[in-house]
């Protein structure tokens, strides 16, 4: 008797993946990476920046003293100091997110990001925290530093750090956008030079919008870094040029539409898996 081939089993179907829950190690990993990238070379992403804040103060306030009016009732070391902080902030948080993702592309490094078992929600939680965390610190010893020249008073704590969170956020976030994007330093620079800076310094950091011509001061109204900077200036002095609630609504609605674009570009391998 012949033996008889039975019929193969038809494949099971795999089954769904399951959802694996956050990669805590991973992010935690990831996180203090980009905490000690910026805290090893402090000379560099901490003192730096802060110098660079104090001389401004000395220039635009210690020289000119008594040639400066007050402004709406306030010393203008006072108005100005919130508007220093929040620039060292901004300028900070940025750098910290973008030159990492650019020089791990530069160098061939990328792939340390993508292979461990990382989602784009981790990523961008911890690229985007890392920066935050460098804003953060580097805007709270500027404060600590330019404070005897300023006399700040603290009117609204709440509007410091809502503002002053969320500035560091969204520029960490903006910095993710920028690292990805960018190929080569140049690009980085033309960001820098031709978007953060300008938004920055057209902000209100040194002067009243509400004093420009027309229609510089309706346009000013349009800049996102002047609700930031406006916010968190109210926080010391209990005075805002602008909307506090549309500062504190435009802001929340920023981080969340930044973020969704951060993970799109995660999740996609934008520039990062050609």
């Amino acid at each position: 008797m012949s033996d008889a081939v039975l019929p193969s089993a038809p494949p099971t179907p795999p089954e769904p993946r399951a959802y694996r829950g956050v990669n805590w190690a991973g992010f935690r990993t990831l996180y203090r990476r980009e905490v000690m990238r910026f805290w090893k070379v402090g000379m560099q992403t901490l003192a730096a920046p802060v110098v660079t804040s104090l001389l401004y103060m000395m220039v635009f306030v210690v020289a000119a003293h008594g040639a400066r009016p007050p402004v709406h009732g306030y010393d203008y070391g006072a108005f100005v100091a919130p508007g220093l902080v929040m620039m060292a902030i901004l300028n900070n948080a940025f750098a910290n997110s973008s030159s990492s993702l650019l020089q791990a592309k530069m160098n061939g490094l990328i792939g340390d990001f993508l292979t461990p078992p990382l989602s784009p929600v981790e990523h961008v939680a911890a690229f985007g925290l890392g920066a935050a965390t460098r804003g953060v610190m580097v805007g709270a010893v500027t404060a600590a530093v330019i404070a005897p020249f300023s006399h700040l008073p603290i009117s609204h704590p709440w509007a410091i750090l809502y503002f002053g969170l969320g500035a560091a956020l969204i520029l960490g976030l903006l910095g993710i956008m920028g690292g990805l994007w960018s190929e080569k330093f140049d690009n980085m620079a033309v960001v820098t030079n031709f978007i953060i800076m300008p938004m920055t310094f057209l902000s209100g950091t040194f002067y009243l919008v509400e004093r420009l011509p027309e229609p510089f001061r309706t346009l000013s109204h349009y800049n996102p870094f002047f609700y930031l900077i406006d916010g968190f200036r109210y926080g010391f002095l209990g005075y805002a040029e602008g909307s506090v609630l549309a500062g504190a609504v435009m802001t929340a609605g920023l981080v969340v539409a930044l973020a969704s674009v951060c993970l799109w570009m995660f999740d996609t391998g934008y520039k990062i898996k050609s």
